[in-house]
């Protein structure tokens, strides 16, 4: 119980990037988003960088990096086929380079 009193008496600051950090604390490495570690993994692997696909992987858990990497493809869908006027179904299609249905 001293211990956690002695914790959570520390002022707290931020550093740089905003993260709350207590005094005397070392910085904590900087924690990502199943959003940013998806954006991370799908950009990585576009460009053929198998460094970055591995350590985006790293980031979070294997299913939220699964749930983040299905909502970017979906959010991509619906705006390629906002631009190009077709339905999601038929961009999804033609990006996976299947005929129409």
């Amino acid at each position: 119980m001293a211990k956690l009193r002695k914790l959570v008496s520390r002022p707290a600051t931020t550093d740089a990037s905003g993260s709350v950090q207590s005094s005397g604390a070392r910085p904590k490495k900087r924690t990502h988003n199943l959003f940013e570690a998806a954006a991370a993994y799908v950009s990585a692997g576009a460009e053929d960088d198998q460094d970055g696909v591995d350590e985006a992987a790293t980031w979070v858990s294997p299913e939220a990096l699964s749930f983040g990497v299905n909502e970017l493809a979906c959010r991509a869908v619906i705006a390629l086929a906002r631009e190009r006027d077709e339905s999601p179904n038929a961009v999804a299609r033609t990006l996976l380079g299947l005929p129409a249905a």
